[in-house]
Formats: structure tokens, sequence, C-alpha cells
């Protein structure tokens, strides 16, 4: 028996009838989901599944599905025990918790499209994943139906079921349940709370880890006591901030209703792992302001051996560590002299579990192991005239001693990954938004030192480095950190007071660390603080994910006030004569790439006006900006103000201009207005019926356009295109008559640009947007358009180096 001739939809309901009888069945975002209604836990997850028709591959089915449960955030419901990936032939089971770690990594992009099995993050998963795959059970309907139907009768149990199980599996997924049902019935001010260290997790672990409404962990930073939570004086740091034990807002009632579905305690075989993973249920606010919680090991590894490298194989025994950011103490790991090496963080959690690793072997001090707040606490010991302590500092008193010699300080090496938060968020920069509360805002640091911070304020790693800078001054900085500091504008003020002797660094992609997002550098980069020179250029090794080194990158500071591309457009505004198209204006670095595009009506704060006289030069801002792909290792890099040197080169101007006319981001519509941007006549694209709007552009390339500073009415010279911007203009032109041979649709236009030919063919999805050139359905249209990027591919790569002889960019 198989069903290898039916489609998907057909196969998944034969699925369904001969082997899920007793189930529910529904398909969505999830091809193949199997239910339980119970009579009092509701609808429960039993099993979901990727299908394929015919016969597949089924670890590649196993990834999309992976990615499409990430992509949605399926993983913060109820998960089931199993996920499933069927075809015509075969069947395939793989327990959730094999997988469960995977959507907790920070290197994992789930934006990706997850059918999409050639893009670089599926292939990437699939390496990951390889081996766990492998442990998948797989049956085959005509060889294994018995030992099939019985697995899944023994798996997918739903009979006898009083209460849902908590397990490993899924009690990240039960948390994200609780969170939204008890939480608020809690009486506390979460705020004041935290300041302790106490999360709402910590309540959850009281509540899963107990026994009849009594928790029986008692390492736990709260406690239940049937109708109250008891906090635990030796975690937690109270004061006067909140009492010793607190209560239920509504009596408990929707602490009871929520218990009474779910069975606690866990095995006792799952409550080590879960206190351990404490980490999986921490706020992403929380995770914002205390910073990324994991270095990947293979940066650590890395930046020892850049240490390594700058002060000698035996610097240990040198050089003092201090890592003031420590969160788990990993970037620790390698080092072997524990008399040199101090740890402290923010949280108390950290501590513990520092010291917790320190008594299973770890190689450090439990006493230089400190919990410590770095943009608050004081260094030393307050203390009156007569030299007695009124206020004890957090930091020992051997740490202390090194921070008061000068000779210790410049053998001080702090090495730190701080937060990388900031207080100004996406919304608010376009003003649609505020600032993130408290991120990067309440502490002593930020008001200390703003004057000297200027826009860097808004970072957190900035008033970290501006402390270590000014008030451990001597010391050596190797930090990982963005890179901003090196070259941003907001970081001009920042710069007039960081002095330092840049010695060594190498910067890496940011995706790979934990909790950050974002396709931009992180940079490990030593400083010597003791050596005043002014940050003008520096240099850093370049390594993909994997740690290979892929070459050099040279980073600029902008303190010396160099012009930037933006200010270079100014010398051909033109706001006098007719505007043929509009190009937006956002500030000229590769994060704004996207950003910038060309259209017929504003959708932007402020847009610059193309026209007869200064499209030539537009048209080389455009390229210029676009030409260059944008990749994690430009992202920080700055568009300039150019040299003179372009302006002679005509073959550089035309190869702008046809460049222009044919990338994706010219979205000009005749929708929308009169599109002036068609290259071609009606007679060369075979149109008999009508004539175009406007055949300015068609004019303007032929030299057809009367020249108004001439006193006789010249034309203007007609374009001498390159071999190049001649295979892209054939390529266009056949794009263009193809799509004119389909004059009797009913979506036809006659004044079609290119990106309207491009939404005729691709369409839009349910929300607007333009489909892929991947989802069109006529096959040549698909060519056509292939043959075009290829074309603009290469004409690209003919305009890159032209960018940085003419100083547009710096290599």
């Amino acid at each position: 028996m198989n069903f290898i001739h039916l489609s998907e939809e057909p196969l998944k309901s034969k699925i369904k009838d001969t082997y899920f009888t007793k189930f529910s069945y529904s398909g969505s975002k999830i091809d193949f989901t199997i239910t339980y209604k119970h009579k009092n836990l509701g609808e429960i997850n039993l099993l979901w599944a990727e299908a394929k028709k015919g016969e597949s591959d089924i670890k590649k089915s196993f990834i999309q599905l992976i990615l499409t449960i990430g992509k949605y955030k399926f993983y913060t419901e109820q998960t089931p025990n199993l996920l499933c990936a069927f075809d015509g032939i075969k069947m395939a089971f793989l327990p959730f918790i094999k997988i469960q770690e995977v959507f907790y990594q920070n290197d994992i992009d789930f934006s990706v499209t997850p059918s999409n099995h050639k893009s670089e993050q599926f292939l990437k998963l699939l390496k990951q994943l390889n081996t766990i795959l492998d442990e998948a059970q797989i049956f085959y309907y005509e060889k294994n139906d018995e030992e099939l139907k019985a697995f899944i009768k023994e798996n997918l149990t739903s009979e006898n079921i009083s209460k849902f199980k908590i397990d490993k599996n899924n009690f990240v997924s039960i948390y994200y349940k609780w969170s939204k049902s008890v939480k608020d019935s809690i009486s506390i001010d979460w705020d004041l709370a935290k300041k302790s260290g106490i999360i709402d997790a910590d309540f959850y672990l009281a509540d899963l880890l107990s026994k009849d409404n009594v928790s029986i962990v008692k390492k736990l930073f709260a406690v239940l006591k049937k109708d109250y939570y008891e906090f635990n004086e030796k975690k937690t740091e109270l004061g006067s901030i909140i009492a010793e034990k607190t209560g239920f807002k509504d009596h408990q009632k929707a602490h009871k209703e929520f218990w009474a579905i779910y069975e606690r305690p866990p095995r006792e075989e799952f409550w080590d792992y879960i206190i351990k993973r404490r980490d999986l249920l921490v706020d992403q606010d929380i995770r914002e302001r205390k910073g990324a919680f994991f270095t990947p090991r293979i940066w650590v590894d890395k930046a020892c051996e850049y240490l390594s490298k700058t002060f000698g194989e035996d610097y240990e025994d040198e050089y003092y560590i201090w890592d003031l950011a420590g969160g788990t103490g990993n970037l620790l790991a390698n080092f072997t002299n524990k008399k040199n090496i101090f740890c402290s963080t923010l949280d108390k959690a950290d501590i513990d579990v520092i010291h917790e690793r320190i008594k299973n072997g770890a190689n450090l001090f439990e006493k230089q192991v400190f919990q410590f707040d770095f943009l608050n606490d004081e260094f030393f010991d307050e203390v009156d005239d007569k030299g007695k302590i009124i206020q004890k500092s957090k930091l020992p008193l051997n740490l202390q001693e090194i921070l008061k010699d000068e000779n210790k300080r410049k053998k001080l090496i702090i090495f730190i990954n701080p937060p990388y938060a900031e207080a100004t968020s996406a919304t608010q920069v376009t003003n649609t938004g505020k600032n993130k509360e408290k991120v990067a805002r309440e502490n002593k640091i930020c008001e200390k030192y703003k004057d000297i911070l200027g826009k860097a304020n808004n970072e957190l790693f900035a008033q970290f480095f501006i402390r270590i800078y000014c008030e451990i001054e001597g010391a050596i900085l190797a930090s990982f950190s963005k890179l901003k500091y090196v070259n941003s504008t907001n970081f001009i003020k920042f710069r007039e007071s960081f002095k330092a002797k840049f010695l060594k660094g190498f910067m890496v992609p940011a995706y790979t660390f934990d909790n950050v997002k974002g396709n931009f550098p992180i940079g490990f980069l030593i400083w010597d603080t003791s050596k005043k020179e002014e940050i003008k250029k520096i240099k850093l090794d370049v390594f993909n994910e994997n740690g290979n080194f892929l070459g050099k990158k040279n980073f600029y500071s902008f303190i010396n006030k160099i012009k930037s591309l933006n200010q270079w457009w100014v010398l051909y505004k033109d706001n006098k004569n007719l505007s043929l198209a509009l190009m937006s204006n956002y500030p000229s670095d590769f994060q704004n790439q996207g950003k910038n595009c060309i259209l017929l009506k504003p959708k932007a704060r402020y847009c610059l006006n193309f026209t007869r006289m200064n499209l030539i030069y537009f048209s080389i801002y455009f390229s210029v900006r676009h030409a260059i792909a944008a990749t994690w290792i430009n992202d920080r890099d700055q568009f300039l103000y150019p040299n003179k040197l372009y302006d002679k080169d005509d073959e550089f101007k035309s190869d702008c201009l046809a460049f222009m006319l044919f990338h994706g981001q010219n979205r000009i519509s005749s929708k929308e207005g009169t599109n002036h941007f068609i290259p071609f006549s009606e007679k060369e694209l075979n149109i008999t019926k009508e004539a175009f709007e406007s055949d300015f552009m068609y004019k303007f390339i032929n030299g057809k356009i009367k020249d108004e500073n001439s006193l006789f009415g010249d034309e203007l010279a007609k374009i001498e295109f390159s071999p190049q911007a001649k295979e892209l203009l054939k390529a266009g032109k056949e794009l263009f008559k193809y799509y004119h041979t389909h004059s009797e649709d009913k979506n036809y236009l006659v004044n079609a640009s290119f990106y309207d030919i491009k939404e005729f063919f691709q369409g839009r999805d349910e929300k607007g947007k333009m489909n892929t050139p991947a989802k069109a359905k006529d096959e040549h249209y698909k060519f056509l358009l292939s043959q075009l990027n290829e074309s603009l591919n290469t004409l690209a790569k003919k305009i890159e180096p032209k960018i940085y002889e003419y100083g547009f960019l710096k290599e």
C-alpha cells in the first residue's frame, strides 16, 4: 500500500483516515496538525507534520516544518510530543524535545520562507540538525503498516488524561500560557521586583515545582506557600523594595483555574534542566537591558587567541582579567590563572550559576565572582574622615586595590561583551513611537556622562565604555560591541573624549550572537586606553559565521567631518523644472539602502525631484547606492561626497542611467502618474494601438531633447552606452516587448513601467505585497527577467570599482 499517486491535499486526507481516525485534523500554516479535544483541557496538540506529495527528502521536510514553527512562533503555544514528516510512501517521527533548543538560538533567521529549500538559512539548519534528524523513526506504508499503527497508538494516547503533563519538552510553552493567565493576578509591582532580581518566571517556577500548592524546591527565588509566595532572602536583596511575601489580587481564582488543567510537579528527572534553563523564560525587555546571555564559544576562543597575539602567550601571568558584564561567565572559560580573574554581573541568578559551576570545577574563586551593577554601583568603599567604612563597595578588596594602583590598572584587561540595547527604537526614529522605556536611561552613568556621550548616550555599551575610559584610566579595553562607535556620526562627541590606541581586532556577523538580530557586524576590538590616540582608521580581520577568514576591512572615523553623499546631491537640486519622478532620500549608508527608491508619489518624509537637468546625476546617486549589495560586512559603511573625476567619465554616467532604469528599487508606476521613464519607442515594442503618454526618456537617450543652454536650440548629445549597458537595455526591451503582447488582458497598461510589468506577471499576496518572481506562472517572463537581472548584475560589477575610484566609498 502506498499513496504516491495522490496530490498533497488528498494525501493528507488519506493519511488522516488511515492512521488518525480517533483524532481531529486541521491544516493551515502547519500542513497537518493532529489534536484531541479533552473535556477539561480543551484542544491538545499531539502531532505537527509536514506533508509532501510523491516521494520526498524527509530531512528537508522536517527542516521546513521547524522553520514554519519558528516563523510563526508556534513553539510558544502548547507544543506536541511529536513532529512528523510524510509523503506518498513513508512517514517519519521525531520527538519535539530533540529540536526544542533551536527556537532559542540566536543564529537562526526564522523570517525566511520555510518552503525555500535553497535559502542559506535552510541549508545551514539542515547541516546543523543532520545528526539529530538521523534519529527520526521512519515507517514505510507498504512494509511497516502494522508497526506504524502500533507506534501511533502507543505515542499519541488520549485516553485517561486528567491533567496535562509538563516536561522539559513543553515547560516553556506552558510558561507563555501561565504568563497570560496568572501573572497579572499576583499582587506585586513587577518593575520593583525586577530590581531585586525577581521576574515573573520565578513565580512560574515556584508554581510548577510544587506539590499540593507548596513549592518543593527550595533554591528558587520565590516559593509558593499555599495561597501566597515567599521570597528567598538568600537569593534576593529585598531591602525596602518589596515585602517578604505577596499574595493574589483575585483570591487566587486565576491561579486555581490554570493549575486545574496542568499536572505538577513534573517528573523529578526534569527539575534540574528546567531550573538551569530559566533563561528561556526571561522577557525580551530584560534580555535587551542585560545584553546577550551567551557569547558563542567560537568567538570566545577567537577573542582569547587575539589577546594572546597582542600580549604574548603568557599574558595571563602578567595581566588581570575582569569581565564586568559576565552573565554566566562563559567569556572566562579559557583562562587558567584564577588568581587574576574577576567576574561581575547585574543578575544574582547568574552569580548563583557561576558559583554552582565553581563547585563543579570551574576555574574561578567564589569571592572574585560578585554581583555588581556597573552603571550604578561605586567601585570603592565609602569612608568617613577617620577611615571608617560608611558604605561598603561590592568589589572585592583585591580588585579595589588594582583599580587604585596606576601601574596595576595598565595591566588590567576589561574583557567584556556588554549589552547592545539602545533607547531609540525604529518607530521613534520615524516619529511613530516612543523611546524604549528604561533601556539605556535609568542609571547614574547615563546622567553623569551625558555631555560627553551626546547622542551615543542612547547606547548601553557606550555607557560601559565611557565609565571604563574615565574611571579605570589606562586599562586595556577588550570588548565585543557594535562598531558604530568607530564611524557613526552619532558618536562624534564620544570620539572627542575617547582617545586610545587600537591594538588588534576582528569582526563577525551579529546574528551569531544570542539575542542579537540584524545583518550587521559585531567587532572584538582591543584598545590601550593609556595611550591617547585619535580614532581615524582601524583595520579588522573578517570571519564568517563558521570562523573562516574572509579578508580585512577598514573602518574610518568621521571626526574630521568628511562630507556625505547627501551633501553632494544638493549641487544638482532642481525645483524649477518639471518633476519627472521622485527619489526617497534617507541617510546615505548601507543600512538605509532598502529605503532609497524611485517613485511618482511621495512615500517618504523627504524626496528629491528628478528633472531633465539632474537626471544623470541623480541616476549616479541612485546607482552608487544600489550597485553594491548591502551585507553584514559593509552595513556600517557611509557613502561619501566624491572627488571630481566622475564628472569627466561619460561612460560611468550612462552606465548609471541604464542601471537605474532596470533596478528593482525603481518603483515608478503609471498607476500613480505619468511614466516618463520608458526608454523605448512604440515602434521598437511593436505597439500600434496608441502612443505613450510620455516619450521623454526615449528622446533623452537618443539626443532629441533641446539644450536650453544653447543659443541656437541645439539638441543634447545622444547617450552612448557601454557594451554591458547595451546588453541590459536589450534584455529590458525584450521584456517590454513580451509584456505588450498581452494588450488584450484587462490589467494591461500601455504606459506600463518596469515595476508595473513585474506586478502584472507576479501579482500580489493577500497583504498587498508583490510576489516574488518564483511565483509568476508565465515561464517565458521568468526567463526574460532572469536574463535582465543577469545583465543588471554584470553592469553593477562594472560600476563597482568606479564607486571606490571616485570616492563615493572608502575601501
